[in-house]
């Protein structure tokens, strides 16, 4: 075996261990990001402009000025960074976590949210 063979295992190592140090990070930031943006979202919903599809994600349910669709991308995009996290965990698709987290999240909706189920169709959660 020459010397190279231990540093190359050594260098491949600490590259893994970097990669998952860093999606720990990414997910944790991901997490925090949510948790700021959570009144900017309900206030969406609770307006109607914004309704959580049953994939797990937010979607538009009018017109939305820029402010309002940046905040939507944003938590789209950061939902799409846990659901992925619990997907590789689990051995499950990406997809098939957003549709779980989409029961999930329609269960704990306040009245008025709109939520759309499976086949597409929208409603508005009951009192």
């Amino acid at each position: 075996m020459s010397i190279q063979s231990p540093r190359f295992f050594l260098f491949f190592l600490m590259t893994a261990c970097l990669t998952l140090v860093a999606a720990g990070q990414s997910v944790q930031s991901a997490t925090e990001r949510i948790k700021e943006r959570l009144p900017q979202v309900d206030s969406l919903k609770e307006e109607g402009k914004v309704g959580e599809t049953s994939d797990g994600y937010l979607a538009a349910r009018e017109d939305l000025g820029p402010r309002e669709q940046s905040i939507l991308e944003a938590e789209n995009g950061d939902r799409r960074i846990l659901y992925r996290s619990v997907a590789e965990r689990t051995d499950q698709t990406l997809e098939a976590v957003g549709r779980q987290r989409a029961i999930r999240i329609a269960e704990l909706a306040r009245p008025g949210v709109w939520l759309q189920k499976p086949n597409g169709e929208w409603y508005r959660k009951a009192d």
